[in-house]
């Protein structure tokens, strides 16, 4: 293998720790924005996902505007309540949950999104819980793995853990200018109530999850449908926020966290990394981007202790590990399950071949020497596979299965 080999295996690899980092640097922007600094949270994620739309729209525009068919009210219904559960819901909880949480605990929750999706599917019977099977046996055992995981992290703190001190705490700088916003979340004994939150967000987005695979195959344009999306939530976001508090003083933005936090979410987040993110689908697949999950985890465990003076303990590793784990044998009962359906499709395919002889009449058997190629390439017997409409669309119903657990296109 060659050094430019190497070079082009190695760029999907880097787009995805690049895509973790910028995903975990929305966690940070949005403690220090709206836990310190005082910003309204339902202002931050009509903010985002405007800005988003701004950059998705035309982006869409010019690369899906050959392609692009006529769109249905069904497909406007369908992006409007994709819109409410995996933005304008998803994110509101979310960042309540971290207001009486921590950045990392709120992020170690987020790994139960693939479990979580995996469980609805069930009881919406889009998914078959093959218990019988290692690949449901996998997805039972990481699911269980999950929610222990989540209970420990919530309920259990052990001692504490200071592997490093650098004397930075931009919290104590925002708070001192905001301390209302600082006494609001000093209390450690909503932790409880900011877990559910947060557990409440993944369930909204794994909802969005599976309608947007219902999205997907009756207008499968990634661009228009995501770009539609965050119109919508941005639009939900912001009447929902005009509607409980319609002081202008809320919407403005300075030179300030506020703007760094709306521009960096909505523009580089939602925005730029969705393209870096469906490129490293669409060159590896959905489960190679998922695998780099955790590492999100890492970055705000880091970030977060270096930069906002967040306490790690023994519970918050053991259960953020617990998750880890269990979103590894999820993915990988998927990822079995989803290789095993396409071998089935293929042998299936093997099994339907349309033999094509061609009968030499007697009087031909002994052809001149000027037609022996000709002949030769008449009589081969070929083999051609023609596999049924009902094979692909089980090949296609597998690769959108697995996308309900692997593809995340705005992050947290």
């Amino acid at each position: 293998m060659g050094a430019g080999e190497v070079v082009q295996g190695l760029k999907p690899v880097a787009a995805m720790v690049v895509v973790q980092v910028v995903f975990a640097g929305v966690n940070i922007f949005y403690k220090l924005a709206v836990v310190c600094d005082g910003m309204d949270m339902r202002v931050l994620v009509a903010y985002r996902y405007l800005f988003a739309s701004a950059v998705l729209a035309p982006l869409a525009y010019f690369v899906e505007r050959k392609n692009r068919t006529k769109m249905t009210w069904r497909v406007l219904m369908l992006s409007f309540v994709c819109g409410l559960s995996g933005g304008s819901l998803a994110q509101n909880l979310y960042i309540s949950g971290m207001k009486l949480t921590s950045a990392t605990f709120a992020t170690a929750i987020t790994n139960l999104i693939p479990a979580v999706t995996f469980v609805l599917a069930v009881l919406c019977r889009y998914e078959r819980l093959a218990i019988r099977t290692v690949a449901g046996q996998a997805k039972v055992a990481g699911t269980l793995l999950g929610v222990g995981g989540a209970m420990l992290l919530t309920l259990y703190k052990g001692a504490e853990l200071n592997p490093w001190h650098t004397h930075l705490d931009l919290v104590a700088a925002l708070e001192a200018r905001h301390p209302a916003a600082a006494a609001a979340t000093g209390n450690n004994d909503r932790v409880i109530m900011g877990s559910m939150l947060v557990v409440g967000s993944c369930v909204f987005y794994a909802v969005w999850l599976i309608l947007q695979a219902k999205l997907s195959r009756e207008y499968p344009f990634h661009y228009t449908s995501t770009a539609l999306m965050c119109v919508m939530s941005g639009a939900q976001s912001a009447a929902f926020a005009l509607l409980v508090d319609r002081e202008p003083a809320r919407w403005r933005l300075g030179l300030d966290i506020r703007l760094l936090s709306v521009v960096y979410s909505g523009v580089l987040a939602s925005g730029v990394m969705l393209v870096v993110l469906s490129w490293c689908v669409k060159r590896r697949g959905p489960l190679f981007a998922s695998v780099f999950n955790p590492l999100m985890l890492v970055v705000v465990a880091v970030l977060g202790s270096l930069l906002l003076d967040e306490k790690m303990h023994v519970g918050t590793l053991l259960g953020a590990a617990l998750i880890v784990v269990g979103l590894y044998a999820v993915l990988w009962g998927k990822g079995r399950e989803t290789a095993l359906e396409a071998a089935k499709v293929g042998d299936d395919n093997d099994n339907h071949h349309i033999h094509v002889v061609v009968v030499v009449p007697p009087e031909q058997a002994q052809p001149q020497p000027h037609q022996q190629a000709e002949a030769d390439a008449d009589a081969t017997t070929t083999a051609c596979e023609q596999p049924s409409d009902s094979d692909r669309a089980n090949i296609a119903s597998s690769l959108r299965h697995s996308h309900r657990y692997f593809h995340r296109s705005c992050g947290f």
